[in-house]
């Protein structure tokens, strides 16, 4: 069975209920679906961080992601210029509400079985 490489978006965001967070969830939806054919959210996932001060701080977060019909590596350019495009957009969205660290954008290299 062949495969095909794809360009994976991830865009990890905290789960929080403040309206700004949900509505960039929606945004970020609506965006990866009319963009790529589709995004998946993942909600409600646990982890931790350790805070500058050294604490171990439990947080929750949501994941959303979609597939990027085309190669990672021959698109990397414009890939990178989307995910910063992307980030930026969250941390206007979130204005004040959201730390330095509380979006993290990842692309990485994906392969469907065809």
């Amino acid at each position: 069975m062949p495969l095909s490489e794809k360009a994976r978006i991830e865009i990890y965001l905290p789960d929080h209920l403040a309206p700004a967070y949900q509505e960039l969830l929606a945004a970020l939806d609506q965006e990866l679906t009319y963009t790529f054919g589709g995004c998946t959210i993942v909600r409600g996932l646990d982890g931790s961080y350790l805070s500058r001060d050294g604490l171990k701080i439990r947080d929750r977060i949501n994941i959303i992601y979609t597939d990027a019909p085309f190669s990672f590596e021959t698109n990397l350019s414009a890939l990178s210029r989307y995910a910063g495009q992307l980030r930026d957009a969250a941390y206007e969205a979130l204005d004040e509400e959201a730390d330095e660290e509380a979006v993290l954008v990842v692309v990485s290299q994906v392969f469907h079985a065809e």
